[in-house]
């Protein structure tokens, strides 16, 4: 059974000047144990769908179920499946790495004790054990960007969202964190869903891509079935793909699965 599944999800706004319709339709599944990178160019509703499927904003239209939980009917279910790294990250500045876990894992309802366990455990896992007491203010963007993941991991959650995870991080930085979520993922199954505009990311770390646009799915399937279908090889680049599936001289057309 996916670990997340999605038929005719929709959004829709309502503004001054009318009606906008962000996502128009999304189906998509993600199995258990994979890393699916979710691809868009700004405006084709990426944000928007994972919104929803955080439980931020409510659908207008159509279903979603995570870890077996409905999106509409179990929000609750959802947020306990589910961990969530956001663009921009969250910490407090004034507080200690070890604070911001353990207030994390109380908010997750662990005691005291196991969450001072969890934060110590979590921390080790990610490379900050050394790191506990020191305020976060103080961590490096590398560092920073570890500690928002393990706070979306302290209740180890069966999906992890990573919204934009290595925006603003040096290569180094970025090829670090790209190895840590490689070995979130198979040293604990956990099932990551990643958005990124880094393309070369999204190749080297994805096991699947679904690209969005227009509110629509527009390409699902591995990084070299769609650089071989779109552009021609699977030598190809993946921005050759991306822009061939999201070309605007015309509407996306209904997608068909491809593998290799």
């Amino acid at each position: 059974m996916p670990v997340l599944s999605t038929s005719q999800l929709a959004r829709t706004f309502t503004t001054k000047s009318g009606t906008v319709e962000a996502v128009r339709g999304i189906d998509l599944t993600v199995e258990r144990g994979e890393i699916l990178g979710f691809l868009g160019p700004n405006g084709a509703g990426k944000t928007t769908t994972l919104r929803m499927l955080t439980t931020l904003l409510a659908p207008t239209g159509g279903s979603a179920t995570v870890a077996g939980c409905d999106l509409a009917g179990d929000p609750a279910g959802v947020r306990r499946a589910s961990g969530y790294v956001a663009q921009s990250g969250g910490v407090d500045p004034n507080v200690s790495v070890r604070e911001e876990l353990v207030t994390q894992g109380r908010l997750y309802r662990l005691g005291r004790a196991r969450a001072t366990a969890r934060a110590a455990e979590v921390a080790g896992e990610l490379g900050l054990g050394g790191l506990l007491d020191r305020r976060t203010a103080t961590l490096s963007g590398g560092q920073r960007r570890r500690l928002d993941i393990a706070l979306g991991l302290t209740h180890r959650p069966e999906i992890l969202f990573l919204d934009e995870p290595t925006t603003g991080l040096d290569p180094g930085s970025r090829a670090d964190l790209w190895d840590l979520i490689r070995r979130i993922r198979a040293e604990h199954g956990t099932t990551v869903f990643l958005t990124t505009h880094y393309l070369d990311e999204a190749d080297a770390l994805a096991d699947r891509l679904v690209i969005v646009d227009k509110g629509v799915v527009a390409a699902d399937g591995t990084p070299a079935a769609l650089k071989t279908r779109y552009a021609g090889s699977a030598g190809a680049t993946l921005q050759d793909a991306f822009l061939a599936v999201t070309g605007r001289g015309a509407a996306p057309q209904p997608h068909t699965p491809v593998t290799v």
